[in-house]
């Protein structure tokens, strides 16, 4: 490239330079953001599988394409047309889908112009640079020919570039019957930069003077960011508490800039300092980036190039000797590095979180710490994945969590203090920086008229501003104050500038301090993305999920695992508005990443969680009364000097022990759980919510919720029921366990800012339902009453099993009596034991239709009866016509067993619902009391329903009676259960067929009574047998019933009946001794 413009022609001014660098860069950007596209959509990084063109890949054009590669750039459409007769017919749609791939590379070779032109304008302005002086110029200068050659070699390494523009400029041709008038142009470009480095150094030779003059300035800089991680710490480089006298005074630095000395390589044979410059840059990295994931091995690149260029041999051994230095020592040189940064930066994190003011004077601290830590960090990613050695220690860092954690800390606190730092500068602006920035200016002994007008307004720009500003939340921008500085810089920096800045140093040390003040103001979240951006990470999905699982694998870790979500908060900030096709599939794998990272972690929590309910499950479980037998029987033998077991068995150990410690360094496994949960809900607990491409996500509620999923399948899984045995465990020990895994989750509370009480809410009250929210069963549905060889024992207020000759699978009398069933009301609570309730009134529904069918078939007998009840003769005839009178009798008793367990069932929730919530017990009772008779039986059956889900006994059952409306159609033989199931059966009957439940009553106590009496006068053993039981189960219907009285009974049968028969049961209860 030669310069073509004359000197004397140009007029600096007039150039807008500024403007050129500022749009140019953003262009290459954008520019390099849409190459990396086209690159990346065959291995489908950040698209769609099916983005790529199928021309490139389809069968029927595959010999057209090839054709058209080898004849790049030459366009041949006469001689070929059986080759291409395919792309005669699909002409169309190439043009229509190629248009973007083909003039994107048209973008890069107008791109490639504009930036020719303005280096060419450079060159002929004899523009000065350095990075210490005019720092915008020199740093766009840079960054442009950077992002220009990083563009040039991305396009190189497109395989199917020729193939693209191929395509669709032999379609444009079939279709319009020429060429596209950009076609010559860029097939010569893409032919040219075949070896995209090579061309460029040819290219770069008249602007070697420039370049190497802007490069040079960075001496001063570039060594220092690149010291060893000793002689950071010896310089306290980053430390606030090194020297507390200066603590407030503001921190200076220079800027840091780097780029390589390939492109003006007649610099490294002339200049000493530019040759130590480009070997510490080779000896720090093996390889460095292109854009994004796309790196090019600088070793092996700059070997290639002056392996064949006379008199660079030494060179080439340079290359040689600091490629060896990189491969033995850059890794342990940047792990030392990283290792400085996580203590440098977590002191700089807590005191600033302590002294937040602080922010203030040292935000250079803060900032530098940021870039600093972000270098590392995306040195590790690119190199650990292009390692070009054996050993790989060096490239796995356990502990990068920490570090970007303490990133993350600052950047929150420069977000959340940031009211703090505008206050500060803006009164350093004007308070300071406006005072010296004058008197600079007045001291000028030259000052030209439109340099006097920008500096002036500079001045009394800072000199208006106010903290009032501040406080009002007014909105600072400064853009157009930093550009006039970027114009003026360029004015000033040309060769024939009246007002030269190389000539007056400290104006531009100056006027970088006030544009970084301001930046401080207006430009802070920018800044923090500058400084700080690791959206790199969007691009290395692969090693980021590496790094976060080995993050929760160490304990120490974990509690910085809050990191790699919020690093997904990065990674739209890698988008440019000239690629905004990328933008959904970027946003989408930040969403997926983040949602799996909190997923993972919470996870990991209930892990730890359900760990630690397990072992305190256990210690729980030896506290229970069944424990303590063979504690009491070791004493009671002890007492009695009787000596059992084995010798030498050893003592059993008593719960407690395991909290008596000797020495403080015993660690349980208990507190290791604790320790590892505690670190890692303090990473959940960080940040309350945190927003990605306008998405909410919380991590607390990742958290809940897969808390709930697993107290819901513990709560099932401690019943240890088992289908073919019909096994389960005995409310009381669930109900310990439950409360030992409920104390555990309370204690969450104090790790993490969660509601546990609505996951106990959530949980329990589905474990009340036979279903939960997923459709599994519940511990109400797991739990119900054995229909085996069990008899019922008022007295106890239990079930008691019978002897058998088959073994039993349990005791009954463990599991039915008070403290069970209340232990069991406390578990499924009053929705439960409705449930349960619903489903005794189903067995008792099914009896009852039986029930019916028998009455059907006795029905005209029963009829006669009813009305034969004072003629014993009669009577006793009848009587014998009646069939399956025992199975009357036994489907009676069922039903009284069943109602027997219910009554168990509500008195143990009664005494429940009673602890917990006695006031409002008390006035269901005190309504249920006093409802008047007369009262109208729907309204009546409310009251008796919600008094029964308060288990208060009614008159009327009024689960019996839904249970009997929905049809359409303690003794060992459980007989005395008869006397609730005739009252229970008889009032849900007569209330559903609305008929008088006391006159029905006494009718049946009538025909009840002449029956017996009709008994008390046979003779015959056979009718008289058990007659003394059968008058006592009279006495009992009647005392059950809340109708009928003792007087009413004393009116149609004698008691003294009563009093002989109960002599007489007695007699037989008890044994006769012999």
């Amino acid at each position: 490239m030669s310069a073509t413009l004359s000197r004397g022609s140009l007029q600096p001014g007039q150039q807008k330079l500024a403007e050129k660098f500022t749009i140019l860069n953003d262009r290459g950007i954008g520019m390099l953001t849409r190459v990396y596209n086209i690159k990346k959509v065959r291995y489908s990084a950040c698209g769609d599988p099916k983005a790529k063109p199928s021309y490139l890949i389809d069968k029927n054009l595959e010999s057209a394409v090839k054709f058209i590669v080898r004849k790049f750039p030459a366009v041949e459409t006469r001689n070929n047309n059986q080759q291409l007769a395919q792309l005669q017919k699909e002409k169309s749609e190439i043009l229509k889908n190629l248009a973007l791939y083909y003039f994107t590379f048209v973008d890069v070779m107008e791109f490639k112009d504009h930036v020719c032109e303005l280096l060419n304008t450079i060159d002929a302005c004899q523009v000065f640079f350095d990075i210490t002086v005019n720092f915008d110029l020199t740093k766009n200068y840079l960054d442009l020919v950077v992002t220009y050659t990083n563009l040039m070699m991305l396009l190189s390494r497109i395989e199917e570039r020729k193939a693209i523009i191929g395509l669709y400029n032999y379609a444009h041709e079939m279709t319009h019957g020429s060429s596209d008038r950009e076609y010559p142009r860029l097939g010569q470009m893409i032919v040219d930069y075949e070896n995209p480095l090579k061309k460029m150094m040819e290219e770069f030779v008249p602007h070697g003077k420039s370049l190497s003059d802007a490069l040079l300035s960075l001496q001063m800089v570039y060594p220092r960011r690149n010291l060893s991680a000793d002689q950071w710490r010896n310089a306290q480089l980053l430390s606030l508490i090194s020297a507390p006298s200066t603590m407030l005074n503001p921190a200076q630095s220079d800027t840091v800039s780097y780029l390589g000395f390939i492109l003006c390589h007649g610099v490294l044979n002339s200049d000493q300092a530019a040759l130590s410059l480009w070997k510490l840059a080779l000896q720090s990295s093996t390889c460095l980036c292109l854009f994004r994931d796309e790196v090019f091995h600088i070793h092996k690149a700059a070997e290639d190039l002056f392996i064949n260029i006379r008199g660079y041999n030494k060179r080439v051994n340079d290359i040689k000797e600091c490629k060896e230095q990189a491969l033995s020592h850059a890794g342990l040189m940047h792990r030392e590095r990283r290792k400085f940064l996580r203590s440098a930066l977590k002191e700089l994190a807590t005191v600033l979180s302590d002294q937040p003011g602080l922010l203030g004077p040292k935000a250079l601290f803060v900032f530098m710490a940021l870039s600093f830590a972000r270098d590392e960090i995306i040195w590790l990613l690119r190199h650990a994945d292009n390692i070009q050695k054996k050993s790989t220690d060096d490239f796995i860092d356990k502990h990068i969590a920490e570090l970007i954690f303490y990133m993350e800390e600052l950047r929150a606190h420069v977000r959340k203090y940031g009211p703090v730092m505008q206050r500060y500068y803006v009164q350093y602006l004007s308070g300071f920086d406006a005072v010296v920035l004058n008197e600079l200016v007045q001291n000028l002994s030259v000052c030209p008229e439109d340099e006097s007008i920008i500096m002036s307004s500079f001045v009394n720009t800072m000199t208006s501003l106010g903290v009032k500003q501040v406080e009002d939340g007014d909105v600072f921008d400064f853009r157009g104050m930093r550009l006039d500085w970027f114009r003026l810089q360029a004015y000033t920096s040309v060769s024939k500038a009246s007002l030269g800045i190389a000539d007056h140093r400290e104006l531009g040390k100056m006027m970088n301090t006030i544009i970084f003040h301001t930046k401080m103001v207006d430009s802070l979240v920018e800044m923090l993305v500058e400084t700080s951006d690791l959206s790199i990470f969007c691009f290395y999905s692969r090693a980021f999920e590496k790094m976060f699982q080995q993050c929760l694998e160490l304990p120490s870790q974990s509690r910085h695992s809050i990191s790699f979500p919020l690093l997904c908060t990065h990674f739209m900030s890698c988008t440019h508005e000239l690629c905004p096709e990328e933008r959904h599939h970027i946003g989408d794998r930040s969403l997926s990443l983040c949602n799996m990272f909190l997923d993972e972690m919470a996870k990991q929590a209930r892990n730890l969680i359900t760990d630690i309910c397990t072992e305190q499950c256990t210690l729980s479980d030896q506290l229970l009364p069944k424990h303590c037998a063979k504690t009491i029987s070791q004493a009671v033998n002890k007492k009695s000097k009787k000596q059992t077991g084995k010798k030498g068995e050893p003592e059993r150990e008593k719960p407690g022990v395991e909290s008596m410690r000797k020495n403080r360094l015993l660690v349980t496994n208990l507190d290791k759980l604790h320790t590892a949960l505690s670190e890692l809900c303090f990473s959940i607990n960080y940040v309350p919510n945190m927003v990605i491409w306008e998405h909410t996500f919380t991590p607390r509620e990742y958290l809940t919720s897969h808390l709930e999923i697993r107290f819901t399948k513990s709560i099932v899984g401690m019943t240890m029921y088992n289908q073919a045995t019909q096994e389960i465990a005995k409310p009381s020990e669930l109900l310990t366990s439950v409360r030992a895994y409920m104390t555990v989750l309370q204690s969450i509370e104090n790790y993490v800012q969660i509601d546990i009480t609505r996951v106990f809410n959530n949980v329990l009250l589905q474990q009340t339902q036979h279903l939960d929210s997923h459709g599994e069963p519940t511990i109400t549905r797991q739990f119900w009453i054995s229909n085996g060889h069990i008899a019922y024992f008022p007295a106890m207020k239990a079930f008691v099993n019978l002897p058998t000759e088959n073994e039993l699978t349990f005791n009954a009398e463990e599991y039915s009596d008070i403290s069970e069933m209340r232990s069991l009301s406390e578990l499924l609570g009053p929705y439960g034991m409705k449930f349960l309730s619903e489903s005794l009134m189903w067995h008792i529904s099914s009896q009852v239709a039986e029930l019916k069918k028998l009455v059907v078939d006795n029905v005209e007998v029963l009829t006669q009866m009813r009305t034969s009840f004072d003629k014993p003769g009669e009577m006793a005839a009848l009587f014998k016509k009646l069939s399956s009178v025992d199975s009357v009798l036994k489907r009676m008793t069922i039903i009284g067993v069943i109602l027997s367990f219910r009554s168990l069932a509500q008195e143990a929730l009664r005494d429940v619902l009673s602890c917990h919530i006695p006031f409002l017990v008390s006035s269901v009772e005190d309504f249920k009391d006093h409802i008047p008779r007369e009262t109208d039986m729907k309204v009546a059956m409310n009251v008796y329903e919600l008094s029964s889900a308060a288990g208060l006994p009614c008159e009327i059952d009024p689960a019996l009676v839904v249970a009997l409306s929905s049809q359409k159609s303690g003794h060992c033989n459980n007989i005395h259960c008869l006397a609730k199931a005739i009252n229970q059966i008889a009032a849900a009957l007569f209330t559903i067929h609305k008929g008088s439940i006391e006159d029905r009553l006494k009718e049946f106590l009538a025909l009840a009574s002449s029956s017996l009496l009709k008994i008390g006068q046979e003779t015959d053993k056979t009718t008289t047998r058990n007659r003394e039981s059968v008058y006592l189960l009279l006495d009992m219907i009647v005392q059950e019933s809340p109708f009928l009285t003792m007087d009413l009974l004393e009116s149609c049968f004698p008691y003294v009946l009563l009093r002989n028969a109960y002599h007489a049961v007695y007699k037989q209860s008890v044994p006769s001794s012999t």
